[in-house]
């Protein structure tokens, strides 16, 4: 059983930048595409980024396409989401998650095991 833990949220001015990082336990890591989702109060989960189980592919949600970046070590059974030039809006429980398959969608029920969320706050 694959269980995910994700780190580095926390409080951030706007325009800055935040690494958050999802350790995989397991020895099938590298086998999935993962992704991040996000959910702010009040608002339904949405898609943030996504990467295939090489890394050789990724996807973005237009409101985070060139200034969020999502990476995998998979020797660390780590995938990272770099945040640079963050918004208030970009305020959120930010989730990540294993793909069913060794690629990716961008729809939650595309994905079977998700971590506990890290909260990320941004002032303005």
């Amino acid at each position: 059983q694959v269980v995910l833990v994700e780190s580095g949220g926390g409080l951030v001015q706007a325009g800055g930048s935040l690494r958050l990082s999802c350790a995989a336990s397991g020895r099938t890591f590298s086998r999935n595409g993962m992704g991040w989702f996000r959910q702010a109060p009040g608002k339904e989960r949405e898609f943030v980024a996504a990467i295939n189980w090489s890394g050789g592919s990724t996807s973005y949600a237009d409101s985070v396409k060139g200034r969020f970046t999502i990476s995998r070590d998979n020797a660390k059974n780590t995938v990272y989401l770099q945040m640079n030039s963050l918004k208030p809006e970009d305020t959120a429980v930010y989730y990540c998650a294993r793909s069913r398959t060794n690629y990716y969608r961008l729809v939650t029920n595309g994905y079977d095991t998700w971590g506990q969320g890290t909260q990320v706050t941004v002032s303005s």
